[in-house]
């Protein structure tokens, strides 16, 4: 496996430093530059999973590119074309190592929610829907960020439509599940009743695709930015960081569904003597194999084609 990569230097000011993407300003527009950093229980791991940063990047690509409701979006250009739209030296292009994970993208004034969607009840919503349906008594539905929910949901099971379910952008710690007049009051109800039909839409059109690549979309997170008065869609989507990918072929109501994301890590994490704060555990090499494994897998199977090396 190639070495991950963890930091990222640019002859560029770079703007915001995430748990996994470097962000910087080319001026008239962001470069978006995806690491190889993990992060679980909200705590940056020592290791990276190498070519994470690609996977995330190349799956967001494909769904930009292959979704009709994914338009508008930020994507300009790829990192290969950074050095011929902004004079670069190419001796800088090539030592970065970028191809594959960086993505010229319009600077827009993101929105402060978080737009997500649920088409199977499980994560957050899960534990609210218990606590829920304990205060109420069995038998009863329950209502939860403005949906009611039928009474007798098991734990991963279909929803009977999607639901909108917004949340805060936290700076530290877990966002915060909110309904959609709180997401109204935070950035006006046009704007929530805009995010909330594209993101539904959004869903909708790559849940039907996923299904017939053998992937169930459990839940799913978009972003959006204003540019203009228009609502862009903005930073990764669709991916295993952003989204609850299931196998369609072991899926069973009942019980948590392997996913093609960093479950894998977590499950071992929670075997450890840990107290899930910093400093977080160093990583052993199969760990860090099989979670690679898995983001690959999850890129393959929704795209149909391998992850192309890097340099093509």
């Amino acid at each position: 496996m190639p070495a991950p990569i963890l930091d990222v230097s640019l002859p560029f000011p770079k703007v915001r430093s995430g748990k996994v993407r470097e962000m910087f300003d080319l001026g008239d527009a962001l470069l978006m530059v995806a690491s190889d950093r993990i992060s679980a229980f909200d705590c940056i791991m020592p290791n990276g999973i190498p070519d994470k940063g690609r996977v995330l990047t190349q799956t967001s690509l494909f769904w930009f590119r292959t979704l009709t409701a994914a338009a508008p979006h930020h994507v300009l250009a790829e990192w290969a074309d950074v050095a011929d739209r902004y004079g670069l030296d190419r001796d800088v292009v090539e030592d970065a190592n970028l191809d594959g994970r960086a993505l010229v993208v319009e600077k827009t004034a993101p929105l402060a929610i978080e737009c997500v969607v649920r088409g199977y009840i499980s994560g957050s919503l899960w534990k609210e829907y218990r606590a829920a349906t304990e205060q109420a008594g069995s038998g009863r539905a329950v209502t939860l960020h403005g949906y009611e929910l039928p009474p007798g949901l098991t734990e991963s099971q279909r929803l009977p439509a999607p639901i909108f379910t917004p949340a805060t952008k936290a700076e530290t710690g877990h966002d915060i599940n909110i309904d959609f007049n709180q997401a109204a009051a935070i950035v006006g109800e046009e704007t929530a009743a805009l995010a909330r039909d594209r993101s539904l839409a959004l869903y909708a059109e790559a849940a039907e695709y996923a299904a017939k690549r053998g992937i169930i979309i459990a839940d799913t997170k978009f972003e959006f930015g204003r540019r203009d008065g228009d609502l862009i869609l903005i930073d990764e989507i669709l991916t295993p960081d952003s989204s609850r990918f299931w196998p369609a072929d072991s899926y069973a109501p009942g019980r948590p569904q392997p996913s093609f994301d960093k479950q894998f890590l977590r499950d071992y994490l929670e075997t450890l003597d840990w107290d899930k704060a910093p400093p977080a555990p160093s990583l052993p090499e199969d760990i860090i194999e099989k979670t690679a494994a898995k983001y690959r897998e999850a890129y393959e199977r929704l795209t149909g084609t391998p992850l192309p090396p890097s340099g093509s």
